[in-house]
């Protein structure tokens, strides 16, 4: 086991009708003032922001709302929910959505703790993140893992620019999950966020550090149950089991538990970055659509790993010779992707096949224009990224 830092401090109300603990859970951390930020008017007409509001009423505690969060959020919202934190005199920003919504409340949270600086230089890592305020989170989406993340992604409107920021200052304090809240999902959505929580995983599991066998069965343990239970939840929205092991596994999924220490790679993440930031597809559409190219370029670099994989979380034989493993892999992936409707290239993503020179602006775009390499399982420049995007254009 190589050496690393876990820090989560996250509380974790998990269960149903646990959405009726926001209210003490925020009181808890001294809260006085809360603004609840949401995204579509699922969440009003379900009753669920009618119930998180009435939890902090029961609390003590006032209330504000700032809704209508665009998935894949972006900026001039999050500064429009600054402007409105300040306003009301928010002393915790409650999530109340999926990933979008919760990345949201972080930007918010860390623009009105420090309102002076410009909101997209944290982003830039122009400022650093010193102060935040807290961030509570009831969770409707099992996907991204904001919840429990030390992360948020956020787009720039007028440049189409995708960034992620990363500090443990970013981690909510709390995360409230009742899995019920997700049995309306469509099958998309639902589809989406199996994508997105296997992704966190398969993008710390393939590294260039490959012998810590407790993080490593962690991860195959964690992966082997979204595949089953992504099947289950993608023919039935309404079973409980299959949905509240995978919003347990989208929480594990990307609060570093599943690549303790190793280096992250997140280079598919970066190259579905550009996609929905350029077409505004769903996040977890552009990681399946990209991610087989991903493999089929680098699994040379380590066909063990990727055999690995193969035997350990598909069942492969672990007899054959590892080359073939690496490529069946690679193939079972893809094939359990399209049986739940998603995307393998560009075409079933819904952009067409895109001519080479948007194919190089995207290219361009992931290297930030030339200041960037992306991975660490194989570390990838312009013409790498440019090749996997070729792969991909079909």
């Amino acid at each position: 086991m190589h050496a690393f830092e876990f820090y989560q401090p996250t509380a974790i109300t998990f269960g149903p009708g646990t959405e009726g603990q926001a209210g003490p859970k925020a009181a808890q951390l001294g809260a006085r003032r809360v603004l609840v930020v949401y995204g579509g008017e699922s969440a009003r007409r379900s009753g669920l922001l009618d119930r998180v509001l009435a939890s902090l009423e029961g609390a003590g505690l006032a209330s504000g709302t700032f809704g209508g969060i665009h998935p894949n959020p972006r900026l001039f919202q999050a500064r429009e929910g600054v402007q409105k934190a300040l306003d009301f005199g928010a002393d915790l920003i409650l999530a109340v959505g999926g990933g979008s919504v919760i990345d949201a409340a972080k930007a918010i949270a860390l623009g009105a703790a420090d309102p002076e600086a410009d909101l997209w230089d944290f982003w830039l890592r122009k400022r650093p993140v010193e102060r935040i305020l807290p961030v509570g989170a009831v969770l409707t989406i099992s996907a991204a893992g904001s919840e429990t993340s030390d992360s948020a992604v956020l787009t720039r409107d007028d440049t189409l620019e995708k960034r992620g920021l990363s500090s443990d200052l970013l981690r909510p304090k709390f995360a409230i999950l009742n899995p019920e809240l997700t049995y309306t999902l469509p099958p998309f959505q639902i589809t989406c966020g199996v994508v997105d929580i296997m992704m966190h995983t398969l993008d710390r599991y393939f590294t260039s550090v490959t012998d810590n066998l407790l993080t490593d069965e962690i991860a195959e343990g964690l992966l082997r149950t979204v595949i089953a239970c992504g099947r289950r939840a993608h023919e039935n929205a309404r079973d409980e089991q299959a949905m509240s092991e995978l919003m347990w596994a989208g929480s594990l999924s990307h609060n570093n538990l599943t690549g303790l220490g190793a280096p992250k790679d997140f280079a598919p993440h970066q190259l579905g970055h550009e996609l929905s930031a350029r077409f505004d597809f769903a996040h977890g559409a552009t990681l399946s659509a990209v991610w087989g190219s991903w493999a089929r370029y680098c699994w040379e670099t380590n066909p063990a790993r990727f055999a690995q994989y193969g035997v350990r979380v598909w069942g492969l034989d672990p007899a054959a010779p590892a080359e073939r493993t690496a490529r069946e892999a690679i193939d079972r992936t893809e094939d359990y992707f399209r049986a739940l409707g998603m995307p393998t290239c560009f075409t079933e993503l819904g952009c067409g096949v895109l001519t080479q020179a948007e194919l190089e602006e995207l290219a361009r775009r992931c290297t930030f224009h030339g200041q960037r390499t992306i991975g660490a399982f194989r570390v990838l420049g312009y013409e790498d990224i440019l090749a996997i995007y070729q792969l991909a254009n079909r």
